[in-house]
């Protein structure tokens, strides 16, 4: 994995799978509740040269175990806007899942804080529009019902759910996380300038088509929905046509090949 492009400022926050030094964009991936950076390690051999893959490493886990975990969102997407502005030297996407893609939106909204900057695109998969967004109450109860949510949802494999001792590893992540999303209040202002692409399972228990559509009002900028067989993990079950639709769009043959939506259907794999 490489140091950070610019210096070790924000080598903590980012890994980065399979260096490419002659790459033309950067793609920056954000992980769903209870995950890591390692949610994204397969995708860069699915990806062109000119895309170079960056996962974002959220504290409190894997080799970030050490450090307190964050579970306020202004201090998560500050932290990590920060790390991620000196890559803004190549065009820069952002993706996120589930918690993720509620991060990666208020990253974005903090990067184009500055007049001058645009990412190339926003892609957000298993989540609501932010003003849709279902706040909850999971992180107050015990133990079990977490449990209960994340087994109702597939994250984590049913073995390592029932295992006392795996569990307690990671429930302090499972329960910041939640914390963080659950009381998540999204940022107030103008739609973002920065085109966006929502990605979503067509049996998603987390996120219905009205409120997936609903994300065309957070952007000026041309938007795309597209959606794949599966529920809310249909990006490891379908990760071949995941990222091959990703890649179309930054490579811009998304443009060519599927249809912008505000009631229609983009491509469907």
């Amino acid at each position: 994995m490489s140091e950070h492009p610019h210096g070790t400022a924000g080598a903590a926050w980012l890994r980065c799978f399979r260096t490419r030094p002659d790459s033309t964009a950067r793609l920056v991936c954000f992980a769903h509740a209870g995950g890591a950076a390692s949610a994204f390690r397969t995708w860069p051999r699915r990806l062109p040269d000119g895309i170079e893959l960056h996962a974002v490493q959220y504290p409190g886990r894997q080799d970030r175990a050490g450090e307190p975990h964050i579970d306020d969102m202004e201090a998560m997407a500050d932290a990590a806007a920060a790390a991620l502005r000196p890559l803004l030297d190549r065009p820069m996407a952002l993706l996120g899942h589930s918690m993720g893609a509620a991060i990666a939106y208020e990253v974005l909204r903090r990067l184009e804080d500055d007049p001058d900057t645009t990412c190339a695109h926003l892609f957000v998969s298993g989540h609501p529009a932010p003003d849709l967004r279902r706040p909850g109450s999971l992180h107050q109860g015990g133990d079990a019902g977490l449990i209960e949510d994340v087994r109702r949802l597939g994250a984590i494999p049913p073995e390592a759910l029932d295992n006392p001792t795996l569990r307690e590893l990671f429930l302090p992540t499972l329960r910041a996380d939640y914390r963080l999303i659950e009381r998540y209040v999204p940022t107030a202002g103008a739609p973002v300038r920065t085109p966006i692409t929502v990605l979503m399972g067509e049996d998603d228990p987390e996120v219905t088509r009205p409120e997936a559509l609903a994300w065309s009002d957070t952007t000026s900028g041309a938007f795309v929905l597209r959606s794949f067989p599966g529920g809310h993990f249909y990006l490891t079950t379908h990760e071949t046509q995941v990222v091959d639709a990703v890649t179309e769009t930054l490579t811009g043959a998304a443009g060519r090949s599927s249809t912008a939506l505000h009631g229609g259907r983009g491509l469907t794999r």
